[in-house]
C-alpha cells in the first residue's frame, strides 16, 4: 500500500526540523519541545501528579482517571510508559495521549516521567517504570484501582519498557500484569538486520541512523545489548506472560522486530493479536489530532483493553 496522506503530511511537518540524531540529546529535546503543537485537551474526572518514592530516586507519575471512574467500586488501571527513544519525551508531552486512553478505556491510567538516557542510561528507565508499577499495586486502595486488572502499555521505547517489565515481573514473582499493549515496540536491536531496517530505514522519520543514535544512548556500552530487559526478543523463555496486542506500521524500521515478538508471544502459548497499519509510519499511534488511522488504532487498542481486564 502506498504512503497515507496523513503520514506524508506528518513527514512533511517534521521536514523544516533537524533530522533525528543529528543534535546533541539536550538540543532535540528543547527542538522537538518548541516544535510541539497545543491540541484540545481531553476532559478528566481528575488528574493528578504523584511521587513514587524509591532508594535514591523520586519518580513523578501522572494519574488520569476518566469520567464515570471516580465512585464505586476499584476499576481496571494501565501503566502507560511514553517512547521518545529513551530520551526524549515525557508525561507532559504525552499527556494527550494517556488522556485518549484513559477515556477510551474508562481506566485509570498512570503515566511514568521515567528518567532519561544518556543522563540516566539502561536500566535505569526500566527500574523507574517497574518501580512505578510496583507503587500502583502497592497504593491500589488510595487510587482506587483494582491490582488484579493491570496492563502495561507503551510506545516505542515505552511499548520496549512495557515488554520489560512484564519480563521483569514474571521473574521476580512482582505484580500480577494481565495484559500487555505494545505499540511499534522496540524489542530488538538496529543491528539485527531485520528486512524493515533495509525498507524503511531512511525517509520515514525514524531512520535506522537515529535508532543507532537512540539506542547507543540508552545502553552506553553494546555489550549488554543482548541482554533480554533491553532487547526483550532475545528472551530464551516467553511463557507465562501476560496477553498482549501488538502494532506495527508499514513504514516503520521497527515493524518487522514488532511482529516476530507477537508470533514469539504466540509460540510460547501466550494469546495475542497483532495489527498493522498499511501505509503508515513510526509515531502515527499519537497523532490522532490529523491521522485517522490513529484514531482506528487507539479505538482497537481499547477494544482489547477492555476485554482483557474487564
Amino acid at each position: 500500500m502506498p504512503l497515507s496522506p496523513d503520514a506524508r503530511f506528518l513527514l512533511d511537518a517534521f521536514a523544516a526540523l533537524p533530522a533525528l540524531g543529528t543534535l546533541s540529546p539536550q538540543e532535540t529535546r528543547d527542538v522537538l519541545a518548541a516544535a510541539a503543537v497545543a491540541m484540545p485537551e481531553i476532559p478528566m474526572a481528575s488528574v493528578e501528579n504523584r511521587t513514587v518514592t524509591t532508594p535514591g530516586v523520586d519518580v513523578p507519575v501522572r494519574v488520569y482517571t476518566p469520567t464515570g471512574a471516580t465512585f464505586g467500586a476499584p476499576g481496571p488501571v494501565i501503566m502507560f510508559f511514553h517512547g521518545g527513544g529513551w530520551v526524549v519525551g515525557s508525561v507532559d508531552s504525552y499527556d494527550r495521549t494517556a488522556r485518549r486512553l484513559a477515556d477510551d478505556t474508562g481506566c485509570v491510567v498512570v503515566s511514568v516521567d521515567y528518567r532519561l538516557a544518556p543522563e540516566h542510561r539502561y536500566p535505569a528507565p526500566l527500574d523507574d517504570c517497574y518501580a512505578a508499577t510496583e507503587w500502583v499495586v502497592a497504593n491500589a486502595g488510595s487510587l482506587n484501582v483494582d491490582p488484579d486488572r493491570l496492563a502495561v502499555s507503551g510506545d516505542s521505547a515505552g511499548g520496549n519498557l512495557a515488554a520489560a517489565v512484564t519480563l521483569m515481573a514474571r521473574e521476580r514473582r512482582g505484580p500480577a500484569i494481565a495484559f500487555q499493549l505494545l505499540i511499534y515496540p522496540v524489542t530488538g536491536t538496529p543491528w539485527d538486520g531485520r528486512a524493515s531496517y533495509r525498507d524503511n530505514g531512511d525517509g520515514y522519520l525514524l531512520t535506522k541512523q537515529s535508532m543507532e543514535w537512540f539506542t547507543d544512548h540508552y545502553v552506553g556500552d553494546r555489550s549488554r545489548l543482548a541482554d533480554p530487559y533491553l532487547a526483550p526478543i532475545l528472551a530464551t523463555d516467553l511463557t507465562g506472560l501476560p496477553p498482549a496486542h501488538v502494532i506495527t506500521a508499514q513504514f516503520d524500521p521497527l515493524r518487522d522486530e514488532g511482529e516476530a515478538y507477537a508470533a514469539r508471544l504466540l509460540a510460547a502459548g501466550v494469546p495475542t493479536t497483532v495489527t498493522r497499519y498499511d501505509g503508515q509510519i513510526h509515531g502515527f499511534f499519537t497523532n490522532d489530532a490529523f491521522m485517522r488511522d490513529a484514531r482506528r488504532a487507539q479505538l482497537e487498542a481499547a477494544l482489547h483493553v477492555r476485554a482483557a481486564l474487564g
